[in-house]
């Protein structure tokens, strides 16, 4: 395989979905919490349906990120009944690999991800996520904030931010507590994975910020990350590098540290390219191209250090007449990114004339 893109973040493998996919040219699809049956767990079957239905469309299923909070609710915070959800993901893991689908992506996000608002900010009137702590810590904007609730989808709303339905955990939890939980989690599935020929990829916390609703978001730093990886070396662990998230947690700098640690120990399973302006405590979401680091810089240090996974938009901004999935902000961020690493390919083919 070799560095290239992917189109990501549906739920369903709708005959839209995977005929504009296809008609982009891309290799490959991912999908974000698909719509599968199972109250915990995913079966073979239903798995191996979904990624024979992306390969009559001439594609290959690189990855699904994130299965339904409740599957792993409790392995999260630590909870009594942990044990029994991880034998659920396991069983998950070992049928994703089963059906022939190499990547699971993860969180560890019992309260997920959270914006403040969302408005027509951005160039020329697009609308733009954007995130203040200060909004987000003061009780009387509770339900002013908008939650990424996969397992709630909005049909008209774009990745699936729904305001104010924050979800119902009434704990505090600790960056030792959530530690704790995590690596008790991993140590007991990193195994499972590896013998499942599957690879679990973690997702950065978005936004990186200390504490969110009383629970600790440990993942909010590039150190955090080298830990993550030097906790699970193997093969059975890497990550969703969403680089927008790394971006709020430093800009161009925290990026590019990020990728030069992880690229070459073989810790970048895939790529969310996306950007934005400013770092925590305060941001927005913008176009490529306009925010705190500079794609060709980040694809070619990516390049370099050996990646050869798949990059997929994200949270791009919606355009005018856009759809609820955004066709339009996602096929300009995909053109953005094969335009780049086309022009890598013929600057390296030069080089080796």
């Amino acid at each position: 395989m070799v560095m290239r893109i992917a189109t990501g973040q549906a739920a369903r493998a709708t005959d839209e979905y995977l005929s504009w996919a296809a008609q982009l040219g891309v290799r490959g699809v991912q999908f974000n919490t698909p719509d599968l049956p199972g109250e915990h767990r995913w079966e073979e079957h239903d798995l191996r349906a979904l990624r024979e239905r992306v390969e009559s469309f001439g594609l290959r299923l690189e990855a699904i990120e994130n299965i339904p909070n409740h599957f792993y609710e409790r392995s999260m915070l630590g909870l009594d009944g942990r044990d029994e959800e991880i034998e659920h993901v396991a069983h998950t893991i070992r049928n994703i690999g089963r059906a022939g689908i190499p990547i699971l992506g993860f969180c560890w996000l019992p309260l997920s991800v959270w914006r403040t608002e969302l408005s027509p900010r951005g160039r020329g009137g697009a609308v733009i996520s954007g995130f203040d702590l200060a909004v987000a810590d003061d009780p009387a904007h509770a339900g002013d904030i908008y939650i990424a609730r996969r397992d709630r989808r909005v049909e008209d709303q774009k990745d699936s931010w729904s305001r104010g339905q924050h979800y119902d955990i009434d704990i505090v939890r600790t960056d030792d507590d959530m530690w704790e939980s995590y690596e008790y989690f991993m140590r007991a599935l990193v195994p499972v994975a590896e013998e499942a020929g599957v690879v679990l990829a973690l997702h950065p916390d978005d936004p990186p910020v200390t504490t969110l609703g009383g629970i600790a978001r440990i993942f909010r730093s590039v150190d955090a990350l080298k830990r993550a990886a030097d906790f699970s070396p193997g093969p059975g662990f890497a990550f969703d590098l969403c680089l927008g998230t790394v971006s709020e947690m430093g800009g161009e700098e925290a990026v590019l540290e990020a990728v030069r640690y992880l690229a070459p120990r073989g810790k970048i399973a895939y790529v969310h390219l996306r950007d934005v302006h400013g770092t925590v405590p305060s941001f927005e979401e913008c176009f490529l191209g306009e925010g705190n680091y500079r794609p060709s810089v980040v694809i070619r240090a990516l390049r370099e250090g050996g990646f050869d996974g798949f990059i997929l938009d994200d949270h791009t901004p919606e355009l005018i007449g856009d759809s609820s999935y955004g066709h339009r902000g996602r096929s300009f961020a995909l053109g953005y990114i094969q335009g780049l690493i086309e022009m890598m390919d013929l600057d390296d083919a030069a080089v080796t004339r």
